[in-house]
């Protein structure tokens, strides 16, 4: 079965130093990274990692810098789709700074600027499982969502952020997977319709929410080396076990992956680790 996933594509420089510069200081760093990032890339990087077959829908178009960002896909083993073969803009960056001593981290980004329109339906897939969506291309989130509700698929949303297209897309939301800063106006999420409502907050423990029941689900202590895209391999496990497991264990496999995630520096050191790819 394949995961579906629909969002952004970054193209990530990381580098590793001993300490974080202050606002005016130069730092020599400890090493470069050049990977794809996003939240809906480094999920679908998990899910390859895993075993499972993950389909992401994107926007590269034909700039130098998105062939970066194709190759580090391809490498993980993740299928893509470009939904903007012919934008010519630089595709979305990320600077990034990562603490080597604690895995703590800074990061600069220019997101989804421009989202240009969706052609067709990239989004038909046979065998899909779950999809997750991160709403930065609003477009492509709701025509992968509506498909995926119109065949009863369960829509994963990251929410790392409220973003106006949240109106229209949590209707369409099974499972609403929250950063700890993540603020909704007005109705609560469980009010708006999304049947489980999940928040993460790093290290601690992991809450949950349904209509009639709630709890939270322990994250395993580990010693962390680098907490970059944590929250998105959590993600994309989740989204992985959709199916395989009921709440709180899918939310516990969940913490696990992330867990192991952070105890490798770099942005694909565990991947590698985890010897499926």
């Amino acid at each position: 079965m394949t995961v579906l996933l629909a969002g952004l594509c970054t193209v990530d420089v990381v580098q590793r130093v001993a300490e974080l510069p202050a606002p005016g200081e130069k730092v020599q760093s400890l090493s470069v990274d050049v990977a794809a990032g996003g939240p809906a890339t480094n999920a679908a990087a998990t899910v390859a990692a895993l075993g499972g077959r993950a389909r992401l829908l994107t926007v590269l178009g034909s700039h130098p810098l998105a062939d970066l960002a194709r190759a580090d896909l391809s490498s993980c083993g993740v299928d893509f789709i470009d939904i903007a073969p012919s934008f010519v803009d630089s595709p979305a960056l990320s600077a990034v700074a990562v603490r080597d001593r604690d895995g703590e981290r800074t990061v600069v980004s220019r997101n989804a600027a421009v989202s240009p329109p969706v052609v067709g339906a990239p989004w038909e897939t046979d065998d899909v499982s779950a999809v997750l969506v991160d709403g930065h291309h609003p477009d492509l989130a709701l025509g992968t969502a509506r498909w995926a509700r119109s065949r009863k698929i369960p829509v994963v949303l990251d929410a790392g952020s409220w973003k106006p297209v949240l109106d229209e897309l949590l209707p369409l939301v099974d499972i609403a997977a929250c950063s700890a800063h993540f603020r909704a106006p007005g109705p609560d999420l469980l009010d708006r319709g999304v049947p489980v409502v999940i928040t993460t907050a790093g290290p601690a423990p992991v809450r949950w929410r349904t209509a009639s029941a709630a709890g939270e689900v322990p994250v395993p202590s580990v010693e962390a080396r680098d907490t970059l895209g944590a929250g998105d391999v959590w993600h994309g496990a989740l989204a992985y076990g959709v199916g395989k497991f009921e709440l709180p264990d899918l939310i516990r496999y969940a913490n696990e992956v992330a867990a192991e995630r952070v105890r490798y520096a770099g942005p694909r050191t565990w991947v590698r680790k985890m010897g499926v790819r």
